[in-house]
């Protein structure tokens, strides 16, 4: 499984950007899409995840009611878009997949290539 991430761009504060993930194909093993990031010197954070099956969606305190995850099954691409956008926003974006588990523990099997979002002040 192949995922491909996309939609990262400079963006001034308080603007919006739509990110996008299309995956190769869609499998049992990649029921759970998440979104991650890390930005310079910092680790990792979990964002928000979905599911293939049902559309289930879970998210980080820290961006609820600012991010939103959907998911297009037809097109095998899940998105994230960000809304009310901080320069503590600015790092790279990856998508990845697994099978099931909990969603906010980075134990995917499968990670995009990460797009970078850069948020001015």
């Amino acid at each position: 499984v192949q995922l491909q991430a996309s939609g990262g761009g400079l963006v001034q504060a308080g603007g919006s950007l739509r990110l996008s993930c299309a995956a190769s194909r869609r499998t049992f093993s990649t029921n759970v899409m998440g979104w991650f990031r890390q930005a310079p010197g910092k680790e990792r954070e979990f964002l928000a995840a979905i599911t293939w099956s049902g559309g289930s969606t879970y998210y980080v305190d820290s961006v609820k009611g600012r991010f939103t995850i959907s998911r297009d099954n037809a097109k095998n691409t899940v998105y994230l878009q960000m809304n009310s956008l901080k320069p503590d926003d600015t790092a790279v974006y990856y998508c990845a997949a697994k099978s099931s588990g909990l969603y906010y523990r980075a134990d995917y099997n499968y990670w995009g290539q990460g797009t970078l979002v850069t948020v001015s002040s």
